[in-house]
């Protein structure tokens, strides 16, 4: 039985750049980079010992590799114990975000990285 999410692909048109998006503006870090025969995936995650990572892929290798996959971006939801806080820090460095709503299930707002992807995140405390 399946008992927890461990890691989402992102597919991604340059690997470095998105890297510096995570960790410098997001404040992910990088748990592992990896390169074998010729193939790199680079692990990020907020914090080293969370249990989801994130492994960025490069998207036109992957497409190349399995053409039958589908390489668009997953929607994810991240969770933050101070959307306030985070929603400035995002704005502070550039990011793109949209405005911060009130659904029924919490405060959220969304944001795109450097490629254009979109992501929501929501405060849970």
């Amino acid at each position: 039985m399946i008992n927890r999410v461990g890691q989402i692909m992102l597919y991604v048109n340059n690997q470095d750049e998105s890297v510096n998006f995570w960790t410098e503006k997001a404040g992910f870090t990088v748990i592992s980079d990896e390169n074998s025969g010729g193939m790199r995936w680079i692990e990020i995650a907020p914090s080293e010992n969370a249990e989801t990572s994130i492994i960025l892929h490069d998207k036109e290798l992957i497409a190349k590799m399995s053409p039958e996959l589908n390489l668009g971006t997953p929607s994810l939801m991240f969770f933050t114990a101070n959307l306030d806080e985070l929603y400035s820090k995002l704005s502070n460095q550039q990011v793109k975000v949209g405005e911060i709503v009130t659904m029924p299930s919490g405060r959220v707002f969304n944001f795109a990285d450097d490629e254009e992807n979109y992501f929501a995140v929501m405060e849970k405390k």
